[in-house]
C-alpha cells in the first residue's frame, strides 16, 4: 500500500465509546483527542475527523462534545438507548463503516480509531478500494483480526504519555 506522504488526503473516524471504556479499564485515564488527531493526520491533508459518541445524560458531556468541536472533531452524536428489561446499548459501527465507504471517493487515507473487530472487514473492503487503512488503538484490548486487516497500527498504550490524559 501507499507510504505516507504530504498530499495524502486523510479521514479519521474515532469510536469514542471503544477508546474512552479502554483508556479507563486499562490505565484509568482519558483520551487526549488533540495528541490523537495529530498522530492521526502526520502533516496530510485532513480532510474530515469523526468522532463517534454517545449522549447518556451526563453531566460533563456538552463540554466534552464542545471540546472535541474546538480540537476539530465533527462529533456524531447519538443517543444511548434503554430497553424495556432495562438494558442499555448503543454503538457506532453501521454508522462509521457507512462514513469510511462514503469517504473512501473522496480521501487516500482513511485512520479508525478502535480496538473493534468488527471493523476488520471494512479494512478489507476499503484497502481493495485503493485506500489505505490505519488503526489506531490499544494494542491488548484489539482484535487480532483488526490488527492483520490494517496497512499499519499505533499502539496507544505503548505511547501512554502521549495519548493519555
Amino acid at each position: 500500500m501507499t507510504e505516507i506522504h504530504p498530499g495524502q488526503r486523510v479521514a479519521v473516524l474515532v469510536d469514542a465509546q471503544n477508546l474512552y471504556h479502554t483508556a479507563q479499564s486499562l490505565h484509568s485515564r482519558n483520551i487526549d483527542y488533540s495528541a490523537l488527531l495529530d498522530k492521526a493526520v502526520q502533516d496530510r491533508q485532513l480532510t474530515r475527523a469523526i468522532a463517534y459518541v454517545i449522549r447518556a445524560d451526563s453531566p460533563e458531556e456538552e463540554s466534552f462534545f464542545e471540546a472535541l468541536i474546538d480540537i476539530g472533531f465533527e462529533p456524531k452524536i447519538k443517543d444511548i438507548k434503554t430497553f424495556s428489561d432495562g438494558t442499555k446499548k448503543a454503538d457506532w459501527d453501521v454508522g462509521m463503516s457507512l462514513d469510511a465507504v462514503t469517504l473512501a471517493n473522496h480521501v487516500d487515507t482513511v485512520v479508525l480509531c478502535t480496538g473493534d473487530g468488527d471493523f476488520s472487514r471494512l479494512c478489507s473492503h476499503l484497502r481493495h478500494e485503493g485506500v489505505r487503512v490505519e488503526v489506531m488503538a490499544f494494542e491488548s484490548s484489539t482484535a487480532e483480526e483488526l490488527i492483520a486487516a490494517a496497512d499499519s497500527f499505533v499502539d496507544l498504550g505503548e505511547r501512554h504519555e502521549t495519548f493519555l490524559l
